[in-house]
């Protein structure tokens, strides 16, 4: 069985470990126009140890942006700042897809264009609130149902955020199609509402999923193309009643297009997934959510997946293969510093050597 430290392929690439960055949403970006901070080129260079670093989730329009401070892949500016992170990567001989997404209903008017209604499968508000730099939380409001002719379009926004990540120089492209985002909105049978080929059965509720993962694999190339999805998870209000005859579907017609790796990470408390749809999984598969380097390790010596992906681990230790592989100590994350601005809790976690001067 594969161990962590053992190197692999995903797609053409030669990835030096199996130890996987999760993408994770730090709130770092320019608010005004959705380009990424300076200093994240050093916050991403500094965990380019990783066998591949998976991004923050980045915008692929206007209306896809659900929160404060979050990044873009729409337009040259953005695309501009995005390749020198990519290039400071590289520089470091790590490699690095692009996580892009869609927030759907999850979105607030402040955060859209000339303070739209966001838009959803069906106008079903969900349940809770967001947080704005001007106001705090808010309630989330009712959404705007898509068209089919926005649905269409929406399709073509990912593949358009998808090729200007290869155009800044990514290494692959991430789909985002977990956590109660856009995608698993129409997956869902809480939020899907729709009578349409989008809505009603296990087929329907998959199309828009499926027509995001063509039009990507189209743009770019299958080799260059993840997807990661939470099977189960309530996130953002996301309710699955036929959950394990969905993820039986989706991961079987996924086994079709030969997709890079598939990444299954959910908060699903109820069950666990990864014996449940590794088996059916052609594709290279990663597992995230909950791990540390012992349950990791007990996970692919069982054949359980074929790289581990680790989140808050990696934001607190740049520096985390080293550690794992030297049963160093580990820094503690600063949760009161996950989501502010600037490069406390960022880009100033000590790596091993530091940490064990101080």
């Amino acid at each position: 069985m594969a161990a962590l430290f053992d190197s692999f392929k995903v797609g053409g690439l030669e990835l030096k470990n199996r130890i996987i960055m999760a993408p994770l949403t730090r709130s770092r970006a320019n608010d005004a126009d959705g380009v990424p901070a300076d200093f994240t080129a050093e916050y991403y260079s500094q965990r380019a140890s990783a066998g591949l670093i998976i991004t923050e989730a980045t915008n692929v329009s206007e209306m896809a942006k659900g929160y404060v401070r979050t990044p873009g892949i729409y337009d040259q500016e953005q695309i501009d700042g995005w390749k020198k992170i990519v290039a400071a990567v590289h520089a470091e001989g790590g490699k690095i897809f692009l996580q892009i997404f869609h927030t759907g209903r999850i979105a607030l008017p402040d955060f859209l264009p000339g303070g739209q209604q966001p838009v959803a499968p069906s106008a079903v508000k969900a349940a809770g609130q967001n947080y704005t730099d001007s106001a705090g939380m808010k309630d989330f409001v009712v959404p705007r149902e898509l068209t089919k002719d926005e649905i269409k379009a929406t399709v073509q926004d990912f593949a358009a955020a998808a090729r200007n990540g290869i155009e800044a120089g990514f290494d692959g492209i991430e789909i985002h199609g977990a956590n109660g985002y856009l995608i698993q909105q129409f997956l869902s049978t809480n939020v899907n509402e729709r009578s349409d080929e989008y809505g009603g059965t296990i087929e329907n509720r998959a199309r828009f999923l499926f027509e995001v993962v063509s039009a990507v694999t189209e743009a770019i190339g299958n080799e260059r193309t993840g997807l990661r999805l939470s099977p189960g998870g309530e996130f953002n209000d996301i309710k699955e009643d036929d959950a394990e005859e969905l993820y039986d579907y989706v991961v079987r017609k996924l086994n079709e297009y030969n997709l890079a790796y598939l990444h299954i990470g959910t908060f699903d408390q109820t069950r666990n997934w990864h014996p449940v749809l590794r088996p059916i999984v052609k594709s290279l598969y990663f597992a995230g959510v909950g791990f540390d380097k012992a349950s990791g390790e007990k996970l692919m010596a069982a054949d359980g997946a074929d790289a581990i992906v680790y989140g808050k681990w990696f934001l607190a230790n740049p520096d985390l293969p080293e550690r794992f592989r030297t049963d160093a100590r580990l820094n503690t994350p600063d949760e009161a510093t996950f989501y502010t601005p600037g490069e406390a809790g960022y880009t100033d976690y000590p790596f091993l050597e530091k940490a064990d001067a101080a």
